[in-house]
């Protein structure tokens, strides 16, 4: 009798034991079930939040009564919004959405209003090569050659790149136009401003004398 009673005895004391832990176990679950659960809910009430806030915008927009017939008839709602004979307020709707999704493309169009005048503001601001040379031409006392106008301008603007068969060819199209003089001395060719060549005059015998 007394071994059978220590064997139930021990038998017993492993059979609580094991009741213990899977009672553990299954509170253990039960906790973390309730929490997928609690976080489920979360996540439905946050979806239902947003679908709350995209049927107003779709009402806003003109697109409620299809949306709402989708939900109820389960039925895409791409064939509903392509025939709008039903539904002959629909239109105005869609037009004020329309209107009201119109102005944002007006930044970009400012923008590009901006940029364009801020380039002619920069293109104004910058002399032309023109009126580069008839200011160098105008600024000085005796004949320039075409590359001792090209060096001045160079070193005055050197982001310009001027070449000299540029200059040579602006400055022949002053001549051209009356707003520079030409002249030459033995194979070199001078140009002044068209209203310097008054006020050289004295000049001019010697000039000629050293053509000679």
């Amino acid at each position: 009798m007394t071994e059978s009673q220590t064997r139930t005895t021990e038998l017993t004391s492993q059979y609580i034991a094991q009741v213990t832990g899977d009672l553990e176990r299954n509170t253990k679950e039960q906790d973390r079930i309730a929490a997928d659960i609690e976080a489920l809910q979360e996540q439905l009430r946050a979806l239902q939040h947003d679908h709350a806030v995209l049927v107003t915008m779709q009402e806003a927009l003109g697109g409620a009564r299809p949306a709402a017939e989708a939900d109820t008839a389960a039925v895409p709602a791409v064939p509903h919004q392509a025939s709008p004979a039903p539904r002959p307020g629909k239109p105005k709707k869609a037009a004020a959405g329309a209107k009201k999704t119109a102005p944002p493309k007006a930044p970009a169009k400012s923008s590009s209003v901006k940029s364009s005048s801020a380039k002619a503001s920069k293109t104004a601001a910058k002399p032309s090569l023109v009126d580069l040379i008839r200011g160098h031409l105008e600024q000085q006392s005796e004949p320039r050659s075409a590359a001792e106008v090209t060096t001045a301008l160079t070193q005055a603007h050197p982001d310009r790149g001027i070449k000299t068969t540029v200059v040579r060819t602006t400055l022949e199209n002053l001549v051209a136009k009356s707003h520079a003089h030409r002249t030459k001395q033995g194979s070199s060719v001078f140009y002044t401003a068209s209203a310097a060549v008054a006020e050289p005059a004295a000049a001019g015998p010697q000039q000629e004398a050293a053509a000679g």
